[in-house]
């Protein structure tokens, strides 16, 4: 073995070893961390307890706000190719950016990707598919507003899905 890869060879094992006792380290400070919470002024634990409620009501005042901007979004595609009878490249855009949002919903309800395939029937025409987004958009909001921020809806999440889908078939597929 050259002298030059033996060298570098023990660098690299004397690197891992550092980085493995420093995260060793790392873990049994977060571990005893954890455990001195239980033994903080009770003013503290309320304090932090507020700080906690605060954010996640800034969190669900958040997800109304984007379920809001997807159904304002899905009102405005209907409302364009009503009147122009196509989707321009402006009209394309807010398709990313309704796909954007609502996988962002979808993500904060705490769903991931849904892997299903397609279980009701593709809309017929391109109007008939911007109708039907617009009215999951609509069905996704009222939802929203009837679940709490400690609770998931199962129907908000089915929703999201396939609005993500019907927004891949028009921007894919091109009815």
């Amino acid at each position: 073995m050259n002298p030059l890869t033996k060298n570098s060879f023990m660098f690299s094992m004397f690197s891992k070893l550092i980085l493995f006792l420093l995260l060793g380290l790392l873990s049994a400070g977060i571990c005893f961390a954890q455990s001195d919470a239980k033994d903080l002024p009770e003013s503290l634990r309320e304090n932090l307890a507020k700080r906690r409620i605060s954010e996640e009501e800034k969190e669900y005042t958040e997800l109304i706000k984007r379920s809001e901007e997807a159904a304002k979004i899905s009102e405005e595609l209907s409302k364009s190719f009503e009147e122009h009878n196509k989707l321009s490249i402006e009209d394309q855009k807010k398709l990313e950016k309704l796909e954007k949002v609502v996988k962002r919903i979808r993500r904060d309800l705490g769903a991931e990707d849904d892997d299903e395939k397609e279980k009701e029937n593709k809309p017929s025409t391109m109007m008939n598919t911007l109708n039907t987004i617009k009215e999951k958009t609509s069905n996704l909001l009222s939802e929203l507003k009837k679940t709490s921020r400690h609770s998931i809806s199962v129907v908000a999440v089915e929703s999201s899905n396939a609005i993500i889908r019907l927004v891949r078939i028009l921007r894919f597929n091109k009815n």
